[in-house]
């Protein structure tokens, strides 16, 4: 956003990196949990939420793009996602909790959209994966754009432990998954790293080693 830089940690400055990484795995534990519980609805209940995944290209099925993210086809298909989300989504939060709201909201309805833009007709598209492949981009992107040794330092180690599966994720001729859910997963969690980077008190930005 040109002409304008906002600070999305600097509420959280009070705190000390203990407090930071209990709330941040409180956080992911809570949502995770979440997912798990809806499914057990879902199965439950005849896998009725099921129909709250996105069908492409329907004006009724935007309403469906962000509970589409938290549901889930199947326990395997919930487990598959767990680890990652939990991983990716704590060291996320580790940056500070407004900015990672921002950017999950951002992910996960620019994700959505785009699975109803581009999914082929007469799908049905739902799980936490765009998600998951929004925050590996913000991830590996964020310590580079930020010029900070850490983040570069964690985008590295991130992208060496699961950047082999977001490779295949987004090969279009992997048919199992939703490549265009993933893909745009990735590109939208890349521009939120560069619109929500973190700036300093001042507003210009934080001094890093070059």
């Amino acid at each position: 956003m040109a002409g304008k830089e906002l600070s999305w940690s600097r509420s959280d400055r009070g705190w000390s990196q203990g407090e930071r990484a209990k709330t941040a795995a409180k956080l992911m534990v809570g949502w995770v949990a979440l997912l798990w519980l809806l499914e057990v609805v879902d199965v439950i209940t005849g896998h009725s939420l099921d129909g709250l995944g996105i069908t492409p290209r329907e004006p009724s099925e935007l309403v469906d793009i962000v509970p589409a993210s938290f549901l889930h086809f199947g326990f395997a298909h919930l487990a598959a996602n767990t680890v990652p989300l939990l991983v990716l989504g704590f060291v996320a939060a580790l940056g500070g909790l407004r900015r990672f709201a921002a950017v999950c909201a951002l992910i996960i309805v620019a994700d959505g959209l785009g699975v109803w833009l581009i999914s082929p007709a007469h799908t049905n598209t739902a799980g936490a994966s765009g998600l998951i492949f929004g925050l590996f981009g913000f991830l590996v992107i964020s310590g580079f754009v930020e010029r900070r040794p850490l983040g570069i330092m964690a985008g590295i180690l991130i992208a060496a432990v699961w950047g082999s599966s977001v490779l295949v994720g987004i090969a279009p001729t992997n048919t199992t998954v939703s490549w265009q859910g993933h893909l745009v997963g990735l590109v939208s969690g890349v521009a939120a790293a560069f619109l929500f980077r973190r700036r300093s008190a001042s507003g210009s930005p934080e001094k890093a080693i070059r």
